[in-house]
């Protein structure tokens, strides 16, 4: 197993673990909202740009996930994503959110799950958070449903807008899609199941509120 691993706090003293991070997508931003970011995956990830930690994100966060200030899962989504069955056996694939979920209040820190809309239509995950793309001026859609310890509420963001010119997976090709979600970084393979960062520093704004915090 291993050790904890905790980043230097910069000013603002919040720190983040990510887990089942990927390639850092929702990873950075959150740093760009201001927390300092330990990620954890069960697979190597060689451009993840911040701290990182390979090992089980279920076991790191029931031994850990108490150090931090707040708790972001992105328990994997094959098992609920309807491209799956296109292309698989959902049944082929673990079910971690009802686990994830668990483990992650257990640490009596505030959490936040992501995952696919199916896990919301399924019941699976509280929808308290539906984003997509466009709410942020992005040329994508990928709609991503956000569960919380807090509940939903606090700024809303604009509905979407999926217009005409948008980005499509299939016709523009992989690169240009990493690169409009702002996910530079990446390879191409890694983007494909990556999120766009300003979702995610859309989410930790909501909690800094909650927090009676400002963003950096």
């Amino acid at each position: 197993m291993s050790a904890c691993v905790l980043p230097l706090r910069r000013p603002n003293g919040l720190r983040l673990l990510d887990l089942c991070c990927g390639a850092g997508g929702l990873s950075m931003g959150y740093y760009l909202a201001g927390f300092d970011i330990v990620g954890v995956d069960i697979r190597p990830q060689p451009n993840y740009p911040f701290t990182f930690v390979q090992a089980d994100g279920l076991e790191y966060c029931a031994r850990y996930g108490h150090a931090f200030d707040l708790v972001h899962g992105s328990w994997p989504c094959e098992r609920y994503a309807t491209v799956t069955r296109w292309r698989g056996n959902p049944g082929d694939h673990p079910d971690l959110v009802g686990p994830g979920r668990e483990v992650m209040e257990a640490t009596g820190r505030p959490w936040v799950m992501e995952n696919v809309p199916e896990t919301a239509a399924a019941g699976i995950l509280r929808p308290d958070y539906l984003l997509c793309g466009t709410q942020f001026g992005l040329s994508l859609r990928r709609h991503r449903v956000f569960e919380t310890s807090w509940g939903g509420g606090g700024d809303l963001v604009a509905p979407c807008w999926h217009r005409p010119g948008l980005l499509a997976f299939t016709h523009k090709g992989e690169r240009a899609y990493a690169d409009a979600m702002g996910c530079t970084w990446m390879s191409n393979l890694e983007a494909r199941k990556a999120v766009p960062p300003a979702y995610a520093q859309w989410i930790a704004a909501q909690f800094l509120a909650q927090e009676g915090r400002a963003a950096a």
